[in-house]
């Protein structure tokens, strides 16, 4: 029986039930800066303590080359013949994709003109191979990196929170998961809330609320701080040691958290930018999102997760804005994804930060290939492809092949001789942290034992160690 063969079975033995949209309460942003009697609090930024629960582990040897990782979602499904896995069409690929290969992978020049010249520090997987077609579904899969209508798929966490716990730093200022421009990203699942993802949408004037008149050393006399003691000598008896337990508890850890992103000079810089600045990342909330997750990964103050959502690419109809230019299209879009993305590598890669960071792109599933549809679009189809950089990545090389449209997977390329699947990039950037993606975890509500990725005993998935060879 062939790889491919063995996943194909694993999923008609435990098929989709039923599509399931399950996402641990969270604060927004607004409620950081609100639930605290001093302004503020956030219950996903408490220190990063270790999870006490019983594990058992593989013997894998893992990359743990990366520190960090940026996962950009481009959510709504690109059209990978279009982009990542180049098909010309004749009489339907626009001429002014300009067409041709660069660093010699082939390559829409004059649609992502920018990115073109990045190529050399980027490794395309174009054997990859979606599980579903449902947006919603497909998108948390990508996300959770297993099944969502599986047995524990409801309260999976997102590969951010696993990657919280498992390397976020104890009284870190900066949470440990970032979502940016990601409101509906999947959470912490049954995780602590703590590792939940701190939901930012980036602005030049950075995170609000995090000074108020009461300055802790100005001309007020320290009356934050004297407010802030207040709020300790009255709530104190209900959150230390709390007869309530450790929900209650874990609010003093919240208190305190936000205490420290207040006033804090790094938090204004991390989180707030120029005109300028944002102009070089392409002027728009994408290249925005890029431009913070840089700056706070070069601030160095906790974050080692963060996620960025763009979209949508669910272009159905009037795929190349033939009947409106300025509307969502491959080009307005296209432009934004050049401009954002060769940003973020070009400086990551001048400050030295590529050499730690893995940088992950991919849509939820790709799109019908070939002739478009009569609407001017394309459809929804499992055939995609996934975009990596950094962390010790060969750039300039691509792993599998697809056939003469873009169809199907021709050659794997790599060594389980299959098609890429969401729970291998899982593995993959486990693997990259030095996170053992075999790691069961048996604190789960069910008694189950959590999989960090699905099927590991039976090694179904792993990571595509041919990205570092």
């Amino acid at each position: 029986m062939t790889e491919q063969e063995r996943v194909d079975r694993m999923y008609r033995k435990y098929p989709e039930r039923h599509r399931t949209f399950f996402d641990k309460p969270h604060l927004t942003r607004r409620g950081f800066f609100e639930l605290a009697g001093a302004g503020l609090t956030c219950s996903f930024l408490a220190p990063m303590t270790r999870a006490q629960q019983a594990v058992t582990q593989g013997n894998v040897t893992t990359i743990n080359t990366a520190k960090n990782v940026i996962f950009i979602l481009l959510t709504g499904a690109i059209s990978h013949t279009d982009t990542f896995d180049l098909k010309v069409v004749n009489g339907v690929t626009p001429a002014n994709f300009q067409p041709g290969t660069a660093n010699g992978i082939a390559w829409p020049v004059g649609l992502l003109p920018k990115m073109a010249e990045q190529l050399p520090n980027m490794a395309i997987v174009r054997s990859m191979y979606a599980h579903a077609l449902v947006h919603a579904l497909a998108q948390r899969w990508t996300q959770i990196g297993r099944n969502p209508a599986a047995a524990l798929g409801n309260i999976a966490p997102n590969i951010g929170s696993v990657v919280a716990r498992e390397k976020g730093t104890p009284g870190s200022v900066f949470p440990a998961f970032l979502a940016l421009n990601s409101n509906a990203c999947a959470g912490a699942g049954y995780f602590a809330a703590e590792y939940a993802p701190f939901k930012v949408t980036p602005s030049t004037r950075g995170l609000p609320n995090t000074a108020n008149p009461n300055d802790p050393t100005g001309a007020s006399g320290g009356r934050f701080s004297q407010m802030y003691a207040g709020l300790h000598t009255l709530d104190d008896p209900l959150r230390v040691n709390s007869p309530y337990g450790k929900p209650m508890d874990d609010y003093e850890a919240f208190y305190e958290q936000a205490r420290l992103m207040m006033y804090n000079p790094t938090v204004k810089s991390a989180f707030s930018f120029s005109s300028a600045d944002s102009a070089n990342y392409g002027n728009s909330g994408f290249g925005n999102a890029c431009l913070v997750a840089k700056q706070v990964l070069a601030a160095n103050q906790g974050t080692r997760f963060v996620q960025i959502s763009f979209g949508s690419w669910d272009f159905h109809q009037d795929i190349y804005g033939q009947s409106n230019p300025n509307g969502p299209n491959m080009y307005t879009l296209g432009k934004q994804l050049d401009a954002g993305y060769a940003a973020l590598i070009a400086d990551l890669r001048s400050s030295g930060l590529l050499d730690s960071t893995l940088v992950v792109m991919a849509g939820e599933f790709g799109r019908t290939v070939g002739p478009l549809t009569a609407a001017g679009g394309r459809d929804h189809w499992p055939q995609q492809s996934a975009v990596f950089a950094g962390a010790g990545i060969k750039g300039g090389k691509v792993i599998g092949s697809t056939t003469a449209d873009g169809s199907a997977t021709q050659d794997p390329g790599w060594s389980r001789n299959r098609s890429v699947n969401a729970e291998d990039i899982e593995a993959t950037i486990y693997s990259a942290l030095g996170i053992n993606w075999t790691t069961v975890s048996y604190d789960d509500p069910f008694g189950r034992g959590f999989e960090y990725v699905p099927f590991s005993d039976q090694n179904l998935y792993g990571p595509i160690n041919e990205l570092w060879s």
